[in-house]
């Protein structure tokens, strides 16, 4: 895939921005410069693409700002052939990352429209990630233990179900919270049936909800 030095250099400018905003980790750093945001978004809004902000696409739903993709990227603290379940694919721009950063992607997805759009942009740019429509509150039990687990959507609270199908060792981050903000939390498998939390600043996400539906 070719693209134009533009989107190139405003790719970069980007990545350098979230950087001084602390993000350090520079596996993330890297995938998000290889990874081309602009083809996850309409083509008329290639300059909204790397600006760091959240942005509407179809179905009600939003790709997430930059920074917050780096930042929750960074909590999972995968390692290259982890295994990383992601609830919610949206536009499919996380998976996408995770997949440069050599992680086994399987990911869910509950609006038919947005799980059919993401496996078509992904075909483009070559990436081999495991996509399933369905209710992200279940799952796919039958493909873990999983190393990770990032849920890109805010939880009234962590799903049992998810927190069950993580490696002992393993970390689930959520946005976790009913309000009109969310605290980014960081689950620790340690044990059969023990867990540690850890919290890490707020953010705003649209709601993770239950079922399926076609748009």
């Amino acid at each position: 895939m070719t693209e134009s030095f533009e989107a190139k250099g405003l790719r970069e400018k980007l990545i350098e921005s979230i950087r001084q905003k602390g993000i350090t980790d520079e596996e993330v750093l890297r995938a998000m410069k290889k990874v081309p945001r602009h083809l996850f978004m309409d083509p008329a809004f290639l300059h909204h693409a790397y600006v760091d902000k959240a942005f509407p696409i179809s179905s009600g739903q939003t790709i997430s700002q930059p920074y917050t993709v780096a930042y929750q990227t960074s909590l999972l603290q995968v390692k290259r052939r982890d295994k990383v379940l992601e609830i919610g694919t949206g536009s499919g721009y996380q998976a996408a990352i995770l997949a440069e950063m050599g992680v086994r992607v399987y990911t869910i997805e509950r609006c038919r429209e947005l799980y059919l759009k993401a496996q078509q942009i992904i075909a483009t740019l070559g990436y081999n990630i495991h996509f399933f429509y369905g209710d992200g509150y279940e799952g796919k039990e039958q493909y873990g233990p999983y190393d990770g687990i990032i849920i890109t959507a805010a939880a009234p609270e962590i799903p049992a179900l998810l927190l069950k199908q993580l490696k002992t060792g393993g970390r689930l981050v959520v946005p976790l919270g009913k309000s009109d903000y969310q605290v980014m939390t960081v689950a620790i498998r340690t044990g059969e049936d023990s867990w540690e939390y850890s919290s890490h600043g707020t953010f705003v996400f649209v709601p993770m909800l239950r079922g399926t539906r076609e748009k």
